[in-house]
């Protein structure tokens, strides 16, 4: 069956408003700070800005549960998380001179609590609505959704900032009036009933944490939870140091915001697509082993680009093949993670898994930013951190030959 395309447009809208903070945080700040003369320990740690997403799953349940019957049980979380996010960005458009920065790491934090909570409210949205033959070009929308709003907050603006002389304030005011944009649309909304199965079992809050309780006791569910926090963690400690490899190895902040934040934005939007359509082609499992699989061959392509020195091409190449399979692969995940997901408790179960993916990243920005900096940490340099990233992701294919015998099911897969 073929997802309507109004809801995959609407998913898409709604996942791109969540990417606009992230994509931020991910690609423009770190040469912000660089710019600055920050350290690359600073720069590390200032990856706990995306704290909301990973304890995401201690409001979950309350998300789950609660909502305006009138407005539409997930909308009336939806609307004023958009409001909130269209605020903060509009309060650090006001945030210029370097030295409130740490108000505007404070804003960051602000902008990511209220996408992270409207996300939550957005996967359970998902989750109620898709069949499981639409878990692939569902996630596809999802995913591309999240990355055009990455290539938006983290590229095209921070490109369009440095062409046109406008700055780092004029960055924000965009964001804020896209947010508002998205919120414009959503005040038409009408969210569709929940299907009379899954309503009948939505009651207590208590009765949301015993069914997750139960869903986390299935058989398997220790390699399954595994499987999802580590599957970034080689990756995510070589992204983070990358761009300021780049800006250290003499490319621009101009060049990074095309190349990584936009042109690989592109990239990952067409890997995602990739991964929606081998979810849908192959058994989910087997989409993200062969994803994963080839994933590794860009990251041997950073340590080489530290070791032979870097060209332009050769950073455009290693940029845009990694953003490709990394597209497909998280496509090819969230697909599967989905598939696991008890639908009962969507919001809630799936919440879990998303930010235990989060969890797993964690210590990849403090610990790879440690590693390589010569002031404040080891001095390994740029070359072996990417190489120990690179091993970590080769030893996470070991774990597809436990995830074939051991996987579970998921609790309660209804077909409405």
């Amino acid at each position: 069956m073929r997802l309507p395309s109004s809801r995959l447009a609407l998913l898409c809208m709604l996942y791109f408003v969540q990417g606009l903070p992230f994509g931020f945080q991910a690609t423009a700040l770190p040469v912000y700070l660089r710019e600055q003369g920050v350290s690359l320990t600073v720069i590390g740690f200032a990856s706990v800005l995306w704290l909301p997403w990973g304890l995401k799953a201690l409001w979950a349940p309350a998300v789950d549960r609660y909502g305006s019957a009138r407005m539409g049980r997930r909308r009336s979380w939806i609307l004023p998380m958009q409001a909130g996010l269209a605020a903060t960005c509009a309060a650090a458009s006001l945030v210029t001179a370097p030295e409130l920065l740490p108000v505007l790491l404070g804003l960051i934090f602000l902008m990511n609590l209220f996408a992270a909570t409207q996300d939550i409210a957005v996967d359970g949205f998902a989750v109620d609505t898709l069949r499981p033959d639409e878990l692939g070009p569902g996630n596809t929308a999802q995913v591309v959704g999240y990355k055009l709003g990455q290539l938006t907050g983290g590229g095209l603006l921070l490109w369009a900032a440095e062409r046109t002389g406008l700055g780092w304030s004029a960055l924000f005011v965009a964001m804020a009036v896209l947010c508002l944009a998205a919120f414009a649309v959503m005040l038409f909304v009408r969210e569709a009933p929940v299907r009379e199965e899954l309503a009948a079992t939505r009651t207590t809050l208590k009765q949301v944490l015993a069914r997750l309780k139960e869903a986390l006791l299935l058989p398997g569910t220790g390699w399954l939870l595994l499987f999802i926090a580590t599957y970034k963690l080689g990756e995510s400690m070589s992204d983070v140091l990358y761009k300021p490899f780049l800006v250290d190895a003499g490319i621009t902040s101009g060049q990074i915001g095309l190349w990584s934040g936009t042109w690989g934005t592109l990239a990952s939007l067409l890997g995602s697509v990739a991964g929606g359509v081998l979810a849908v082609r192959m058994p989910m499992l087997g989409a993200v082993g062969l994803t994963a699989a080839l994933r590794v061959v860009p990251l041997l392509g950073r340590w080489l680009l530290a070791t032979s020195g870097v060209t332009d091409p050769g950073v455009i190449g290693v940029t845009l093949a990694e953003e490709f399979f990394g597209g497909a692969l998280t496509t090819a995940m969230f697909a599967f993670m989905m598939s696991r997901t008890d639908r009962r408790i969507g919001a809630t179960h799936f919440t879990l898994f998303a930010s235990l993916e989060v969890w797993g990243k964690a210590p990849a920005g403090p610990l790879a930013a440690w590693l390589a900096d010569p002031k404040h940490g080891l001095g390994l340099g740029y070359a072996n951190v990417f190489m120990l990233g690179l091993i970590l992701s080769v030893a996470f294919l070991v774990l597809l030959l436990p995830m074939r015998q051991r996987s579970p099911g998921p609790s309660t897969q209804p077909t409405g």
